[in-house]
C-alpha cells in the first residue's frame, strides 16, 4: 500500500503534455508532473520504474515527485525556517513545496532563519506536516527497549535546564545532563552515546561515557600518542584542573586519572608533581 511522505519505486503507465502518469495500484494512477521529470524522461517507457517521494497536492490528491527530501514522515531532522504565514512557520526540506509547521506544532514560537529539531507527521487530512513538541510522537520510557550502556544514535533536539535532550535511535527521547557533556555541543549535532542507569520515572538518562574499561583502554592509547606527539611529555597530570584535561582529551578528571594509573603500571609513563613524561617503553 502506497504511504504518502515516504519514497516508492512505481511503474510509468503512460505519458501525457503535462507528465507521466505511475502506477499507484488498485487501478490508481499517480501524476509525475512534467517540471519534476528528469530531463531524459523520454527514455521512461511503459513499464518502466522511477523512484519518487509521494504527499498530496492542493486538491488533496497524491501526486510524486522525483525531488529528494531531507526526511520522511516519520523521522526528525533540523530544518531552517523560510517563511511565515497565518497558518504557521514553513520550513525548507528539499522540496520546491515548503513544509508547515503550524502554530499549535511549535513548542516556541518560530522565526525566520533560524532552524529547529522537528518530527514529520501526516495531519488529519492526510497532509505532511511537522512538530517541535517531540515529546507527542516519540517515546521518552525505556520499557526496556535498550540496555544500560547499548550504543545508540543520538540527534540533539533542545536544550534544558539539566543538559540535552536528545532523540535516540529516532524512536525515543532521553537526557544527556551537563555533567556529562564533555566535548562541545549543540542541537542538530548527531553522534554515538550510550544508555545511561535507569530512573526511576522510567525516562531515558543518556551518557556519552563508554563503558569504564574500554574508556580506560581508549584514552590510554590517546595519552601515549599525545606524548609522542608533544616531545614526550604534558603539563596535564592527575592534579590539573578539570576543564584543562576536558580541552584536550575530551574526558573527565576521573577517567583521565585511571588511565594515567594503568599508563603508570604499566611502566609506559613517570608521574611528577607538574609533568607526566614518557618512560624509555613508550618510545
Amino acid at each position: 500500500m502506497l504511504e504518502i511522505g515516504k519514497t516508492h519505486v512505481l511503474e510509468v503507465v503512460k505519458h501525457v503534455d503535462f507528465g507521466i502518469y505511475l502506477d499507484g495500484g488498485d487501478g490508481e494512477e499517480i501524476l509525475l508532473p512534467s517540471n519534476y521529470l528528469p530531463e531524459n524522461s523520454a527514455d521512461y517507457a511503459v513499464g518502466q520504474s522511477l523512484t519518487v517521494f509521494l504527499y498530496l497536492d492542493s486538491e488533496d490528491r497524491p501526486i510524486a515527485t522525483t525531488e529528494v527530501p531531507f526526511a520522511e514522515v516519520g523521522d526528525c531532522a533540523f530544518l531552517t525556517v523560510v517563511e511565515k504565514s497565518q497558518f504557521g512557520s514553513f520550513l525548507d526540506w528539499g522540496l520546491m513545496k515548503d513544509l508547515l509547521v503550524p502554530f499549535k506544532e511549535q513548542r516556541v514560537p518560530m522565526e525566520v532563519g533560524r532552524s529547529y529539531v522537528v518530527y514529520l507527521y501526516l495531519d488529519v487530512t492526510g497532509r505532511i506536516a511537522a512538530s517541535s513538541y517531540l515529546g507527542r510522537h516519540l517515546r521518552e520510557e525505556n520499557d526496556d527497549e535498550f540496555d544500560i550502556r547499548e550504543e545508540v544514535d543520538l540527534f540533539v533536539a533542545s536544550r534544558s535546564d539539566l543538559g540535552y535532550k536528545a532523540i535516540i535511535n529516532g524512536t525515543h527521547l532521553g537526557l544527556i545532563h551537563s555533567n556529562e557533556i564533555t566535548r562541545p555541543v549543540k542541537i542538530g549535532d548527531t553522534f554515538k552515546g550510550f544508555i545511561g542507569e535507569p530512573r526511576e520515572d522510567g525516562r531515558i538518562n543518556l551518557t556519552l561515557q563508554k563503558p569504564s574499561l574500554e574508556i580506560r583502554d581508549e584514552l590510554s592509547d590517546k595519552i601515549l600518542q599525545y606524548l609522542k606527539d608533544h616531545g614526550g611529555s604534558t603539563y596535564l597530570t592527575d592534579k590539573s584542573d578539570p576543564a584543562d584535561i576536558n580541552a584536550v582529551f575530551h574526558v573527565s578528571k576521573s577517567n583521565y586519572k585511571k588511565a594515567l594509573g594503568k599508563l603508570y603500571k604499566d611502566r609506559l609513563i613517570t608521574i611528577e608533581n607538574n609533568r607526566v613524561t614518557l618512560a624509555g617503553e613508550g618510545y
